[in-house]
């Protein structure tokens, strides 16, 4: 995932509803969401790698990992996607869990990560150094810097997850859809300066990025209640933003004994 905005215990239903945009090359071969047939993960697949940007569980933990951009790092060591999946299918709860993974982040290419089970939830990161820190309530945000980093695009898309959370029903993900499809680029006083030039920084400031190679492979919005059921709701698209198509799949203790 390349953007993110959620809301953790800040919902009168859900306690924890996440919107976010996978941004990828269209080359790197990848699942639709689905539920795993080896695996208790419910989420996209990258078939390079094996592991998920984003995923979840009939248990009630949920997962995403984002890079971090910063084209002079030499981007080495294991999988960023592996650290969701092991996460997803592991015992250990996210408090323990942080505590763990901090001993051995560095082993990992540059990553954010955030996890969440019943009662916790972590925002972990390896650059410039490891670090854990306890998710309070509220809404945040997260892209391809650090957590709660004001880059415009993730300030917008906090913003409208709020206004959502106040005002909206909450079995319609249609204005975080709407959000997360925005394509207006942030202006050149507010650019982040990541390295990656002008052009490129306006390219990626939208939400949702239209590219021939690389852009916004899937939209996705999760939202788990205080009761463990949940729906993710995913819509992919290809090159220049085609539109490939959309699942929605409901999670949860109910799910695992249907």
């Amino acid at each position: 995932m390349c953007l993110i905005a959620f809301a953790w215990q800040a919902h009168p239903r859900w306690r924890l509803v996440l919107a976010g945009n996978r941004d990828e090359f269209h080359a790197r071969p990848s699942a639709a969401l689905a539920r795993w047939n080896d695996l208790p993960i419910t989420g996209g697949r990258d078939l390079e790698a094996g592991g998920t940007w984003l995923g979840v569980t009939d248990a009630g933990r949920c997962c995403v990992v984002t890079n971090v951009r910063d084209p002079r790092d030499p981007q080495l060591g294991a999988s960023r996607g592996l650290l969701a999946t092991d996460y997803l299918v592991g015992a250990t709860g996210a408090t323990a869990h942080a505590r763990q993974l901090l001993a051995r982040a560095a082993g990992y290419r540059p990553f954010n990560l955030l996890t969440f089970d019943a009662q916790a939830a972590f925002y972990l990161g390896n650059r410039p150094e490891a670090r854990a820190q306890a998710v309070t309530p509220g809404v945040h945000g997260l892209s391809n810097a650090d957590f709660n980093t004001p880059w415009p695009k993730t300030r917008a898309l906090m913003a409208r997850l709020a206004a959502w959370t106040g005002t909206g029903d909450a079995d319609d993900f249609t204005p975080l859809f709407a959000a997360l499809a925005d394509e207006r680029q942030a202006p050149d006083a507010e650019l982040p300066d990541t390295g990656i030039g002008l052009e490129r920084e306006r390219w990626l400031s939208a939400a949702f990025i239209r590219g021939a190679d690389y852009g916004t492979r899937a939209s996705t919005v999760v939202a788990i209640g205080h009761d463990g059921r949940g729906v993710i709701e995913e819509r992919r698209f290809g090159p220049e933003g085609r539109f490939l198509g959309e699942s929605r799949l409901g999670f949860g203790p109910h799910a695992a004994a249907d």
